[in-house]
């Protein structure tokens, strides 16, 4: 043992060890950049986090529209951000016992850890300026926003609860496809919520779809395309498969803007592109459009939340 060292070096160096740097470590983490800034996608700016969340997740500068959380916009759309959050049909968790490089019911718990949601579909039932509405919203962070039977059962609840509510259905819709981990059950949803936006049609309430950033592959082979009046938020990339699968299928170049909304509704595929901060009251006068309802007046909605 080293004479020069006292008997309470070691402890000295312990408490530095386990105490001290801990603390230091936990300090710098609660201040690092990524949770005080948002790098903008489009343009690579830095933007303070806050001033982003207070602008509805939408860049100031570039107008780039950032993903928004499922909880996050039904509080943006309804009156006040009160609705009533529906209870929706429960499902057989991992039917076909899929592993890839993990098991597929490992996969869902951390899904559903991440973004407090048991599926990728989120339904809730309340009023859009003083109007009766039904929304439905697809969220991207519950493993890409994929159709698997629980999202299938979720829209499906969705358009039955407006048809007996006699109300609009707003659907929201994210997503990257189906989900290849319930194979041909996934599948399944696509005929499935297709007779389920009939029987909406069948009361004559309106389906009106909004597409954000990304909405392709099997979402976009059903529902997400059969709505009376389909609108997209700007830049949102809209498609069945990618750009560039199809690039190497055709083999030729695709135009500039290929399958982003703008381009979309040049083109007679999208009715409108809507901003976000319009979105609330475009949706508001097209279902008193529809339904033929009086005007009301503006209730105002609650400002997007800190854990979106």
């Amino acid at each position: 043992m080293d004479a020069r060292r006292g008997p309470g070096h070691d402890s000295a160096m312990n408490w530095i060890s386990n105490v001290v740097r801990p603390k230091i470590r936990s300090f710098l983490r609660r201040e690092t950049p990524e949770n005080l800034w948002i790098k903008c996608p489009e343009t690579g700016q830095l933007v303070f986090y806050k001033d982003v969340e207070a602008n509805q997740f939408v860049i100031p500068s570039s107008g780039y529209h950032m993903r928004i959380s499922a909880p996050a916009r039904m509080k943006s759309i309804f009156d006040n951000g009160e609705f009533e959050d529906l209870l929706l049909p429960d499902v057989p968790v991992d039917p076909l016992r899929f592993r890839d490089e993990r098991r597929y019911a490992d996969r869902l718990k951390d899904a559903r850890t991440k973004t407090g949601l048991q599926d990728a579909v989120k339904v809730g039932v309340g009023t859009l300026e003083g109007q009766p509405v039904t929304v439905g919203v697809q969220d991207f962070d519950f493993m890409g926003g994929s159709l698997g039977m629980a999202a299938g059962e979720a829209v499906i609840k969705g358009l039955e609860t407006a048809a007996q509510r006699q109300t609009p259905f707003i659907m929201f819709a994210a997503s990257g496809g189906a989900r290849m981990q319930e194979g041909i059950l996934s599948l399944m949803q696509l005929p499935r919520t297709t007779v389920g936006v009939q029987m909406l049609r069948e009361v004559k309430k309106p389906y009106i779809v909004v597409l954000t950033n990304p909405t392709t592959g099997g979402v976009t082979a059903s529902y997400a395309m059969l709505g009376d009046v389909h609108i997209a938020e700007p830049g949102a990339l809209i498609g069945f498969a990618g750009p560039r699968v199809i690039e190497q299928t055709i083999r030729e170049k695709l135009p500039e803007g290929f399958q982003r909304a703008e381009y979309l509704a040049a083109h007679g595929m999208v009715d409108m592109v809507v901003h976000r901060h319009k979105l609330r009251e475009t949706l508001a006068r097209l279902c008193r459009v529809l339904t033929k309802a009086p005007s009301a007046p503006v209730q105002p909605s609650l400002p997007v939340p800190a854990h979106a």
